[in-house]
């Protein structure tokens, strides 16, 4: 009777396990079924036939940047255009994982978990999309970046519209390469939007962030005179600048982006107080997004590593990694008094917004500092800009704040260039950040990128 009533409890246990299992999944499924539709091995929707019903991607203007005519899918009749939002549109793979057509793959093409992507024209919901960005700026940075590697990234810091989201290398989703081990070199990274999914050593932009450092952390910064012979000594290892400076005050230093004055400023800071004020711009975190695109985390950490690896983290080298969309938010925070606006890229007037559940962020502001930080920040930030418009450096006649950044990437490799900051109008409230790797100097390199794009979004509205 024993054996008989254990067999009997196996028995339901192993039908309960079944059953509940069974219900486990199903149920997974059907939660989770717009990830398993868009997996590279469901080929339904993994070929370009899998877009040949989606909705139209429009830009901010209402230009098409992609639409569904006979089944197939067609993009800009602009190859410079298709080429400059390929990492934002997408093409016909998911390789671009960040790209709109690849994130919202199911519910552009009208995908149904009961009638699956057979669904009836005439039951198909509007699934256009719109985005914020501007095509138009798009192409100008793109054509600035002149074949080198990088990105540019300019949005709004008061309504978080991200405007000019370009990457490079690139290609035409239009005729996609066929990539082997060949030619795979020619084609390192192309698969990343550098806005959201990459980070480059930041050279002397990092000078906001040791300057923030500064101001919270050393009272009298601003009586303080530094000293700059070209070179310095830390250890027994020199840190030079291109220029003798001679006696600078802290605003000097920062307008000439002296290296030997803001490694000093870095020791007496300290690697502690270096990485909390780093982490409290970002850096670090990787809880930023644009849209709910994550970023990829930027890095900073001297901490036990010593004077002259402390000295070269705080001018941007050593072991420091900056992502350009964080380092367009600092610029935003700074204009903004030490809150940054959250940048979204999808539209809260397109159709797919609701149906997706995207957070726009409008409301998801981040206090980064303090406002008296801040607006230090901001004066210092100015005094750059005006060296920068005396030698030629015009953001299509706006008033803006601005940092250049040369990173030295390796004796063999042209610097990394950098520009970023803000501009100061009230019709024209622009963070942005321009990377150009092996490109030079940032004011001759990455400010005629962000220049492009600027001078498009001012001559096109």
């Amino acid at each position: 009777m024993k054996r008989i009533m254990t067999r009997s409890l196996v028995l339901w246990f192993i039908t309960f396990a079944f059953l509940g299992g069974m219900v486990y999944l199903g149920g997974k499924t059907i939660w989770f079924h717009n990830d398993w539709v868009q997996q590279p091995f469901n080929g339904h929707m993994n070929t370009a036939g899998g877009l040949g019903k989606a909705g139209k991607i429009y830009d901010r203007n209402n230009l098409t940047l992609a639409y569904s005519e006979n089944d197939e899918r067609h993009y800009s009749d602009d190859q410079t255009t298709r080429a400059a939002l390929l990492h934002v549109v997408g093409d016909g793979t998911l390789n671009i994982s960040t790209a709109v057509q690849s994130r919202y793959r199911t519910s552009l093409s009208g995908y149904n978990f009961i009638l699956g992507a057979g669904i009836p024209d005439s039951l198909r919901p509007n699934s256009d999309v719109k985005l914020t960005v501007d095509a138009a700026a798009c192409r100008a940075a793109y054509a600035a970046m002149d074949g080198h590697k990088g990105c540019c990234v300019v949005y709004n810091y008061r309504t978080s519209e991200v405007l000019c989201d370009t990457s490079t290398p690139s290609y035409d989703p239009a005729a996609p390469p066929q990539i082997t081990e060949e030619n795979m070199s020619d084609y390192d990274g192309v698969y990343l939007d550098n806005v959201v999914s990459s980070r480059f050593t930041p050279g002397s932009v990092f000078k906001i962030i040791t300057a923030a450092a500064a101001i919270e952390n050393i009272p009298d910064i601003d009586r303080m005179s530094f000293e700059c012979s070209g070179s310095l000594d830390v250890e027994g290892n020199p840190i030079t600048c291109e220029s003798a400076h001679g006696t600078q005050s802290f605003s000097e230093a920062f307008a000439n982006s002296c290296n030997c004055a803001f490694a000093q400023i870095a020791i007496q800071v300290g690697a502690d107080q270096m990485k909390a004020t780093a982490e409290k711009l970002g850096f670090n975190n990787d809880s930023f997004r644009m849209s709910d695109v994550p970023l990829v985390t930027s890095h900073y950490d001297a901490t036990g590593a010593g004077d002259n690896y402390l000295a070269w983290s705080g001018i941007g080298q050593y072991e420091d990694l900056a992502n350009p969309m964080l380092m367009a938010m600092i610029c935003s925070c700074v204009a903004n008094g030490g809150t940054a606006t959250s940048p979204y890229i999808v539209s809260d007037d397109g159709n797919l917004v609701d149906k997706l559940n995207i957070a726009v962020n409008k409301s998801k502001d981040v206090e980064m500092l303090a406002p008296g930080t801040a607006a230090r920040l901001r004066e210092l930030m100015k005094g750059s800009a005006e060296s920068y418009a005396y030698r030629g450096v015009s953001l299509a006649g706006l008033d803006f704040y601005a940092k250049t950044g040369t990173a030295e990437v390796g004796q063999d490799k042209e610097p990394t260039a950098w520009f970023v900051g803000f501009t100061n109008d009230e019709k024209h409230p622009y963070a942005f950040a321009a990377v150009v790797t092996e490109g030079g100097y940032g004011i001759t390199a990455a400010s005629p990128v962000v220049e492009a794009a600027i001078g498009a979004l001012v001559n096109g509205n």
